[in-house]
């Protein structure tokens, strides 16, 4: 749920049957000056015009039953918008003695918490507060899942920005590397910078927005997944070297949802066999997550994040590249990047959440040298019974001379 949507109108009834559905009593939704953006997104607290929300808040959607709320008195008004009772403290007393109120009757609760920090992207709520709520009777448990039905997945609305957004970066890539090929054959000098604010200037042009600017990256540049050049750091581009592009952007109107996607190309006739065969083993990986993702979905099969990592990373390793590898396999998508979804995922972390019908992600293995690295990244939407991949596959690595 979108923070607009859920100004509109909290869908409590659907909170409530994915509790039951769960065996959980209730999700407690609690934040601190903007410490969980999952429980402000759901909630829309601290975005209604003229009221503040500097103390603790909490917001209990129980399973059966009305919703009910605790606020400071001086902030009396900042569930005000939400359906439900609200009760208010002002002294720590009352706060506790609110709080054992409030959880009155609740066994189960959830919580933007994870075991061992287990998926950080959950793990929101600090560790006094879950204390102080298992110190009122109700025992703490990861709200991972429902985080993902009412933050993560999307309605058909962003799905088209979507798709949208990544035809556009599939034409500001196909434009980047054409750009490189140009000037190569012309014996222009160019670098990843200049490369970069072509595309930077064809996002603008494309109505798209990113939080970053594109990331291009030459030879031992692309050994780095996270290098983005800048005018005062970045190296030229010259013959007979990988050029790595990862782009990522949405529609710049509310609501949209990002895309990203990443590709190589070599400035030269024919890559070396070293970088080829890393390249054939990212898209072998690649295609035993899509395969992997697909084919649960058409069988209906309940499939979580690690699993899909699993599936990638065991291709890299049999493949001599275990020591190569330095990331997950893939990442949620939404209105920001990175989303609150399930990542493809137990490398960085174990992420245990389901996929769910109405989620997108990215599924973009890569393996990393001093020298060079290679990385191939696609965008996935899980339906109810199927799984899409959004974009063309590369299957060759480009050959910009």
């Amino acid at each position: 749920m979108s923070p607009s949507q859920a100004a509109a109108g909290l869908d409590i009834g659907a909170v409530q049957a994915a509790l039951k559905a769960d065996g959980l009593d209730g999700w407690l939704l609690y934040d601190f000056r903007g410490l969980n953006p999952i429980a402000a997104d759901v909630t829309a607290v601290g975005q209604q015009g003229g009221h503040l929300a500097t103390r603790r808040w909490y917001y209990l959607i129980p399973a059966t039953g009305e919703p009910r709320g605790l606020v400071h008195k001086i902030e009396k008004n900042s569930l005000a918008h939400l359906p439900g009772s609200t009760q208010r403290y002002a002294g720590r007393d009352q706060l506790e003695a609110g709080l054992r109120t409030l959880l009155a009757g609740i066994r189960r609760v959830a919580m933007e918490y994870s075991p061992g920090c287990a998926i950080p992207y959950v793990s929101r709520v600090d560790a006094g507060t879950v204390e102080l709520v298992r110190q009122s009777g109700a025992d703490v448990v990861s709200s991972g899942d429902l985080i993902q039905r009412f933050s993560a997945v999307w309605n058909a609305e962003a799905i088209t920005t979507h798709r949208q957004a990544s035809e556009k970066l599939y034409r500001v890539k196909d434009r980047a590397f054409d750009a490189v090929a140009r000037r190569l054959r012309d014996d222009v000098v160019t670098t990843e910078y200049d490369i970069q604010q072509l595309m930077a200037g064809w996002f603008r042009d494309e109505g798209l927005v990113s939080d970053a600017d594109p990331n291009v990256s030459a030879a031992e540049n692309a050994g780095n997944p996270h290098y983005l050049p800048t005018a005062a750091a970045h190296r030229a581009i010259r013959k007979g070297e990988l050029v790595l592009l990862d782009l990522w952007g949405k529609l710049d109107r509310p609501g949209a949802v990002f895309a990203d996607i990443t590709w190589i190309g070599y400035s030269g006739p024919q890559p070396p066999e070293r970088i080829a065969n890393a390249f054939a083993a990212v898209c072998g990986a690649r295609d035993a997550g899509v395969r992997l993702v697909q084919h649960a979905a058409r069988e209906g099969r309940e499939l979580r994040g690690f699993e899909v990592d699993r599936a990638a990373s065991a291709v890299l390793r049999d493949a001599g590249y275990a020591d190569n590898i330095l990331h997950r396999t893939g990442h949620s998508l939404g209105e920001t990047v990175h989303g609150n979804g399930v990542n493809m995922d137990d490398y960085e972390t174990h992420d245990d959440r389901r996929l769910l019908a109405g989620t997108g992600f990215t599924i973009e293995p890569g393996v990393y040298f001093d020298d060079f690295g290679v990385r191939t990244e696609i965008n996935m939407i899980v339906a109810s019974r199927d799984a899409a991949v959004t974009g063309p596959l590369q299957t060759e690595i480009l050959a910009l001379v």
